[in-house]
């Protein structure tokens, strides 16, 4: 490969690692659940959560690269900490036994080092990844809302459960009859001997000012509609804890994606600091082997060209960790200008250590999925939905009391002064339907369709159910063969690179040989860092589609 040719691939992977991770400037929509059909991005990243791993992006964890002294920043203006990042295996990631569920799987280790807030104070709040998600759960808007919208379904089933309880009314009443309507009574009710075809004698019967208190009590005794309200009220409640447990399943997707997303991009960084820094030494070696005569002033050009590069590629990055840090923010639900701290880093496992995470669920059901248990949920309703229509047809017995007192008086005064006289009455009250003209007849066939609708959707979520799963785990195979790969590829890569610096050094290599075998190394590490970060995304999915990305309420 040619110079030309080595500054035309990096710069397409320089455009093509900042282009694209713009559209996270964009508010992230609501992930899908599992991955996209075959063909899509192995990382089932949303979008507008995460920059594409297929652009370069790496796994990373702030401090100094080993071997440069290059320290790596945090969130922009940041100070970093000291200390060297290990990417050893010592501590294995969360979950590696797929029959052991834990709050949620993570695959990553401690931080030997944490980032620090602008100014070096290093107040900001450090964050595991469980914690940042228990946050989440807390502050992110849409969890709050589901929070919300479960209690206005407690109060819904308390007004249902309030109607079969007595229901006791006052009122009261003070009439001004200012014409009060007369009657006709027959002539001879006044006088026998009045001829039948006299006409009839107007009379006023009522006073001018009438009053009237009275208190009201009904109960109801037997009401089939009412009881399956009751019923009903317990599901209802059942689908609103429902849906907040679906609300934090999906804030705990989308902030373990974005979490991943800024130790990408730190990872990054990082490694174009070590690349820069090795670049540096190369540079600063071929400026003396020039000044001494041993090689052309063109070599040290090239490098320089190259490290100038390199340069401008991590400002670029440096860009992209504050767009990272910000969308993790937003997605936790804290403000944008909040200080944070990463307390864990992904590891550099080997494939072994990884292999058990593709392990197969034994033990998986359908009502694990919260999507799944949601629609049973809304499908119980519907049912009651339709019985609750039918005891339509019903009779309803109700139970009332009245207990009051009234007066009517010719002057007002007197309807103050005079005693008001007492009244009571209790009965029962009987009611039954004979006809309604088809009404419920047509309400229950409407709903039966939507019950139907409900039992459709459920056999196509089975059937989406059993789709996401499989694709999950082929995904992860995939991603554990292309893991593997890389990580050959990546310990290949260096091999050459020392071997061509020492022939360099030694007289029998060219420039061109050591800068190629410097590219092929970025690569490497490049492509192995984004098959990891893949590789955890895609174990995201698949415990979404295993119904165990998040446990509890």
């Amino acid at each position: 490969m040619n110079i030309n040719s080595t500054v035309r691939v990096a710069m397409l992977w320089l455009l093509t690692g900042w282009l694209l991770p713009a559209s996270m400037a964009q508010v992230a929509t609501q992930p899908s659940v599992g991955q996209q059909p075959t063909g899509a991005a192995a990382s089932g990243q949303q979008p507008g959560a995460q920059q594409p791993a297929a652009t370069g992006a790496i796994i990373a964890q702030p401090g100094v690269t080993p071997g440069t002294g290059v320290a790596v920043p945090g969130q922009p203006g940041a100070n970093p900490s000291a200390g060297t990042p290990s990417l050893d295996g010592a501590n294995g990631p969360v979950n590696l036994q797929p029959n052991v569920i834990s709050t949620f799987n993570s695959g990553l280790g401690p931080s030997p080092t944490g980032l620090r807030p602008s100014g070096g104070s290093g107040n900001g709040q450090s964050f595991t990844l469980q914690q940042a998600i228990d946050f989440a759960l807390r502050q992110n808007i849409n969890v709050k809302n589901s929070v919300l919208d479960g209690v206005s379904a407690e109060g819904r089933i308390k007004e249902v459960k309030a109607s079969a309880l007595p229901q006791i009314a006052g009122s009261a009443s003070l009439t001004d009859n200012l014409i009060i309507q007369r009657a006709f009574l027959p002539a001879n009710f006044f006088d026998p001997n009045a001829s039948p075809d006299a006409p009839a004698v107007p009379v006023q019967f009522g006073v001018k000012y009438s009053g009237n208190a009275t208190i009201n009590l009904n109960q109801v005794i037997y009401s089939p509609s009412l009881n399956v309200g009751l019923r009903a009220a317990a599901t209802y409640r059942e689908l609103a804890q429902r849906n907040l447990q679906g609300s934090k399943v999906t804030v705990a997707e989308q902030v373990a994606k974005a979490y991943y997303s800024v130790l990408v991009s730190l990872e990054r960084a990082k490694l174009l600091d070590y690349n820069i820094g090795r670049l540096d030494t190369l540079l600063n070696e071929t400026q003396a082997l020039n000044q001494q005569g041993f090689v052309e002033k063109l070599d040290v050009q090239r490098l320089d060209v190259q490290a100038n590069n390199l340069r401008a590629e991590r400002q670029n990055v440096q860009n992209l960790i504050e767009l990272s840090y910000t969308l993790l923010k937003f997605q936790m639900g804290m403000g944008v200008n909040d200080e944070i701290t990463l307390a864990e880093q992904l590891q550099d496992r080997s494939v072994d250590d990884l292999r058990p995470l593709i392990s197969s669920d034994p033990t998986f059901r359908y009502s694990s999925r919260i999507d799944y248990s949601t629609l049973e949920t809304q499908i119980k309703l519907a049912e009651q939905d339709i019985e609750l229509t039918q005891k339509g047809y019903f009779p309803t017995l109700a139970g009332f009391a009245n207990y009051g007192y009234n007066s009517g008086r010719n002057a007002i005064g007197q309807l103050v002064t005079a005693p008001w006289l007492n009244f009571a009455t209790v009965g029962l009250s009987l009611q039954v339907p004979i006809f309604d003209g088809f009404q419920k007849r047509y309400q229950i066939a409407q709903k039966r369709v939507t019950l139907q609708k409900a039992q459709n959707s459920g056999e196509l979520l089975r059937n989406s159910i059993d789709l996401q799963i499989r694709q999950a785990s082929i995904t992860l195979n995939n991603g554990l063969q292309t893991l593997e790969t890389q990580q050959r590829n990546r310990d290949l890569a260096q091999e050459i690179v020392r071997v061509t610096r020492i022939k360099y050094k030694e007289g029998v290599g060219s420039s061109i040989e050591v800068l190629n075998a410097e590219a092929s190394l970025r690569e490497a590490q490049t492509n192995y860092f984004a098959s990891l970060y893949d590789f955890l995304i895609a174990k995201v999915d698949q415990d979404r589609a295993l119904g165990r990305l998040y446990i509890g309420l």
